[in-house]
């Protein structure tokens, strides 16, 4: 990497070597997700290797791409993969990416993870809509520390998972053929699964569903004044009675299915509000 380039932000870089890089839409996509790339039209790759200050995802169904192009009219850019903080990153280090499309102008953050099943209503290889969240992370976070314009951002706050743009995915979900229930989010630090003793604790606490990621990049987008729009893929349901183990493979397999899915109503919502 050239010293000039350390001394630039990611999204600096990007202006620099991409000039016709103009987002619209910034989309996160979790385990086994990568594949939406495909839907992007006209696209250009850019491993995370490249982008100045960029992690590199260590996990596997996180490539570690940020993919240029279009949805329809509308242009996107799309994260393969995220960096979760028991990976080693600092949260500064794994909200970098995403903190570039936010300084880059998106006017819509859509994320999306694979999750444990808390609430016995959803079944494996359902899309949940996240409509609230338990940080068991514990981070603080710190909006100035990420993007230039953070202090400025600070007063306009609003609702973490914009209502506006659930109540809009559940309509194209519904035009789809689909049910497009929400819930709430509960985000542990991992990389462990859970316990049933815990699958117990956070069903009493009111999660419905359970994973290591997204609630940092929620909140970052949030304080920034950018609304978001998230999703769970559900790839497992929890039943501490008659406990089970969980395998990374299970939980690609179980996003893949589901992909088509999201995919659909991600396109359809760019597709009519942009």
């Amino acid at each position: 990497m050239l010293d000039q380039e350390k001394q630039i932000s990611p999204a600096q870089w990007l202006k620099a070597n991409y000039p016709e890089c103009s987002p619209k839409v910034g989309i996160v996509l979790g385990s086994g997700l990568g594949d939406f790339a495909d839907s992007i039209a006209n696209p250009t790759t850019i491993p995370f290797q490249r982008i100045p200050s960029f992690p590199n995802p260590r996990v596997a169904g996180h490539s570690g791409n940020l993919v240029l192009g279009q949805l329809g009219s509308t242009q996107v850019a799309a994260l393969q993969g995220r960096c979760h903080l028991y990976e080693g990153w600092s949260l500064e280090q794994s909200l970098a990416p995403l903190n570039a499309l936010i300084e880059l102008g998106v006017e819509l953050v859509i994320l999306s993870n694979a999750a444990g099943g808390i609430n016995p209503r959803f079944q494996s290889g359902q899309v949940v809509a996240i409509d609230s969240h338990i940080d068991w992370l514990f981070q603080s976070l710190n909006p100035p520390n990420l993007h230039p314009l953070g202090a400025s951002f600070l007063g306009r706050t609003h609702k973490t998972y914009d209502p506006a743009w659930l109540s809009r995915a559940q309509k194209a979900a519904s035009e789809l053929g689909y049910s497009l229930a929400s819930g709430t989010y509960l985000a542990t630090l991992g990389p462990n699964y859970e316990t049933r003793a815990e699958y117990r604790a956070f069903a009493r606490m009111g999660a419905d569903m359970v994973g290591m990621s997204t609630v940092p990049e929620a909140l970052l987008a949030m304080r920034l004044g950018v609304p978001v729009l998230a999703f769970s893929i559900v790839t497992n349901v929890a039943n501490p009675d008659a406990p089970t183990t969980t395998q990374h493979t299970e939980v690609l397999e179980w996003s893949n299915k589901a992909k088509t899915i999201l995919q659909g109503m991600i396109v359809s919502l760019i597709r009519k509000h942009f």
